[in-house]
């Protein structure tokens, strides 16, 4: 059996989880959600670590420290189920078999009512992403859940009331208010949405579909290298830490890989896409081969 400790990766989330717990008891005013916010969306990259195997080689070890998701409204269990599925690179995108995809079946999208339709395409602009995008994000995971309820499912989400409680109960005897706490979470989930927003385009070679955005400045860390998103995918068991070097030693080749669908930073990608959509709601390659 493999016994290793990544000590950066584990000496991250023991000191998130100590700052969590310092600015929520810190009384320092309303101003705390937009760093409980950040707080919030990082803890998400390092529950993404964990899924994939990081700090520690055993994977009850890895959900025990990243089981209380501070984010609450997603289980750690279910983003860990739906994040691996989603790595099945044959079907990224797909509006179907994706369980993180944004795009829609062109027949589903014509069945919905207008005013669906139109927060859907202001949701694929950058700013509607970070605004509305949490609420529309959240309700249609919601909705994707109970529509499938299996019991594992069931079961998974009365396991995350203890997580729940926990953060519920930390913020009820905290100087913290809790619709302080609902507004960082919703800042937390924005953040992350900036990640999300490109990470995937819809191409018909399935190694084309993976993002890179070179220069992530404080957001690659925030978001834990997944900028280099091609990357990652390719390698899906390298620590974070790990994924500049494997780019800048093979830049050219992740470049060929996923067809130049490069970018310089995250501030090229809210000004090219800030306010115009950077892709159809509809799946533009859907049914495959069409």
């Amino acid at each position: 059996m493999e016994h290793r400790i990544e000590w950066l990766t584990l000496s991250l989330m023991f000191g998130a989880y100590l700052l969590w717990a310092v600015l929520l008891w810190a009384g320092i005013g309303w101003w705390a959600v937009v760093p409980l916010g950040i707080l919030i969306a990082f803890q998400s990259s390092l529950q993404h670590e964990a899924l994939h195997g990081h700090p520690f080689a055993s994977a009850r070890l890895n959900t025990a420290l990243a089981f209380v998701s501070l984010i609450v409204v997603v289980p750690y269990t279910r983003f860990r189920d739906t994040h691996l599925a989603h790595h099945n690179d044959a079907q990224l995108t797909d509006p179907y078999d994706d369980p993180e995809t944004n795009f829609l079946d062109p027949d589903v999208w014509a069945r919905l009512p207008c005013i669906a339709q139109g927060l859907l395409v202001i949701n694929n602009t950058l700013i509607g992403r970070l605004s509305v995008g949490p609420l529309i994000g959240t309700a249609m995971f919601l909705h994707g859940e109970w529509q499938q309820r299996t019991p594992d499912i069931v079961w998974q989400w009365a396991v995350h009331l203890i997580a729940v409680a926990i953060v519920a109960g930390a913020v009820w005897i905290s100087p913290t208010a809790g619709w302080q706490y609902v507004v960082a979470i919703y800042i937390g989930t924005a953040i992350l949405k900036l990640r999300t927003f490109l990470e995937h385009q819809a191409a018909a070679r399935a190694s084309a579909r993976s993002v890179i955005v070179e220069r992530g400045g404080g957001f690659g860390f925030l978001f834990l290298n997944n900028n280099l998103h091609v990357v990652h995918h390719m390698h899906p068991k390298v620590p974070w830490y790990a994924l500049p070097r494997l780019y800048a030693d093979n830049r050219a080749h992740y470049q060929r890989r996923n067809g130049g669908y490069v970018y310089r930073s995250y501030w090229a990608v809210m000004r090219a896409y800030g306010v115009r959509c950077k892709d159809p709601v509809c799946h533009p390659l859907w049914p495959r081969g069409e």
